[in-house]
């Protein structure tokens, strides 16, 4: 382990104690209570709402960097537990905790919380005090459903994430706001509905005596209940990543969204997705899981060559990054799929665990690119005041500082080598060639389409003349692209030495597969 981290670790401990106990609690409870500092704050004067958002998404990142800090890369279990009987009756805990697969979400959620605060200064102008409290309390929701290891607990977390994401996106959205804010709610809730009922089918199985995933993920489920429960989990958790054909609610929810809701709608909703479909549908029935993992590989290849050939034909930029998140959450699908098959087998293990460890990689790094691209949409558009392709040209002469950070983040997305997507690829291919040799051949040609989509907007976008309409564009204020920057830095990092998040990664998902 490296020098620095059995510094801080040490330091950590004597700060905080060795078990850092209730860290988690801590976590959640910034968002709850900075929801209620923000609505005071607000009734003072409105421009302090964005002030008082801003310090307690920091303070939840700095809670967040502690849980790293203070994390054993080489334990396998869960960390950071904390237990509390809730209605004994019904066998319902707080219970709470993290490991090697969670811990890295919960990062990238307080990451880009902050960033998209940054971003939200300069777009949300009516109403920021609602505003302010409903992303405080997405975030609450995004958090909640990373760490609650009771199934109770992570449906209350993953149902309020629906709420503040449905008023944000139909309140501060677009012309077509209410439309879309109801196709995101109907398309998701329905899928959380179908997901409930697979939940208590494994309840009532049990006998009806605990909601821990822990405790429930010890059980052998028989095929002939599984064939029908895996199902009902995998299409839960489906249609929030999304994968086609459950996608079409995502281009519609991305263009409408403020920008902000854009960034932690592609950069964390879609995650919670992947997340469920590894703890609890593989996590629950990997026997169920590896039966249908040829099938879930083949959903894995539709999704990649259906969102790349659909970004190809996009004219709105905000719409082709949408579908080009289908495309790159399809890369998560393939590497989950490969880990799949490679459950309980030790000669496919470390082929396995690779594809894993890409697939979570991959979501941390899409996250990272998928918000800074949104990001680089909203300031366009607040700009030019238009999002359409054809419509835009030559803006590396109006908006240099600008369309360089788009260039930085369309290349990261297309896999650049030397930056995060790249290395989360690379993983995935590696490992998901030694169990799906066909479909990784394929997967890795619509690299190629990638690159032609992302080139083919910003030689429209970026070069060439520009038009008389953009005459008068300027370029935005350096301070607007510093959340820009910070995500700049982390795709670097990741992209250059990705040992950081692979070493809190690797025991875990080894564990995972059964190795």
């Amino acid at each position: 382990m490296p020098f620095h981290i059995c510094t801080l670790k040490l330091w950590l401990g004597k700060i905080w104690g060795e078990e850092m106990t209730g860290i988690l609690s801590l976590l959640l409870g910034i968002p709850l209570v900075g929801m209620v500092a923000v609505y005071g704050a607000g009734r003072v004067r409105e421009s302090y709402a964005k002030w008082t958002a801003l310090l307690f998404s920091l303070l939840a990142f700095a809670i967040s960097s502690v849980l790293y800090g203070g994390f054993d890369s080489g334990a396998k279990g869960m960390q950071f537990l904390e237990s509390h009987v809730w209605v004994k009756s019904l066998g319902i805990s707080y219970l709470v905790g993290v490991d090697g697969i969670s811990l890295p979400l919960v990062l990238l959620t307080t990451f880009l919380c902050l960033a998209a605060v940054g971003s939200s200064w300069y777009e949300i102008r009516e109403r920021p005090v609602a505003y302010y409290c409903l992303y405080l309390l997405l975030e609450l929701g995004m958090l909640g459903t990373f760490v609650a290891l009771d199934f109770f607990l992570f449906y209350i977390f993953w149902e309020i994430v629906l709420v503040p994401m449905f008023f944000i996106i139909g309140m501060w959205g677009g012309p077509r706001r209410e439309y879309s804010a109801i196709k995101f709610f109907i398309y998701t809730h329905v899928a959380s509905l179908v997901m409930l009922l697979g939940i208590i089918a494994m309840y009532l199985f049990n006998g009806a005596t605990t909601f821990s995933m822990l405790d429930l993920s010890r059980v052998t489920y028989p095929w002939s209940f599984a064939k029908y429960v895996f199902p009902a989990l995998f299409f839960g958790f489906i249609v929030k990543m999304p994968v086609v054909p459950f996608h079409t609610w995502l281009p519609d929810a991305h263009v409408e969204a403020p920008t902000p809701g854009s960034v932690i709608l592609a950069g964390v909703l879609l995650k919670m997705g992947g997340y469920g479909l590894i703890r609890i549908a593989i996590g629950m029935m990997p026997e169920a899981a590896k039966v249908f993992s040829p099938w879930i590989a083949i959903l894995a290849l539709i999704s990649i060559f259906y969102g790349a050939f659909a970004s190809m034909a996009a004219r709105d930029m905000k719409r082709l990054i949408a579908y080009s998140s289908v495309s790159h959450m399809g890369y998560v699908l393939l590497g989950t799929a490969a880990g799949i098959v490679a459950i309980g087998d030790p000669s496919l293990l470390r082929a396995g665990a690779t594809a894993f460890d890409g697939a979570i990689f991959q979501m941390v790094s899409h996250g990272l690119i998928s918000g800074m691209l949104f990001m680089m949409a909203g300031l366009v558009h607040h700009q030019t005041h238009t999002r359409i392709i054809d419509e835009l040209g030559g803006l590396a002469k109006k908006m240099p500082a600008t369309m360089t950070a788009l260039v930085f983040a369309s290349l990261a997305s297309l896999g650049l080598p030397s930056l995060s997507g790249f290395v989360a690829e690379f993983l995935i291919f590696i490992g998901s060639f030694a169990i799906f040799k066909v479909t990784t051949i394929a997967a890795v040609g619509v690299v190629v389409v990638t690159a032609a989509y992302y080139l083919w907007m910003l030689q429209r976008m970026v070069f060439g003349p520009t038009r008389e309409s953009l005459s008068g564009v300027l370029d935005v204020h350096a301070r607007e692209l510093l959340p820009a920057a910070f995500l700049i830095i982390f795709i670097i990092l990741l992209g250059i030495y990705p040992r950081p998040l692979l070493d809190i990664m690797d025991a875990t998902v080894v564990s995972f597969l059964g190795g």
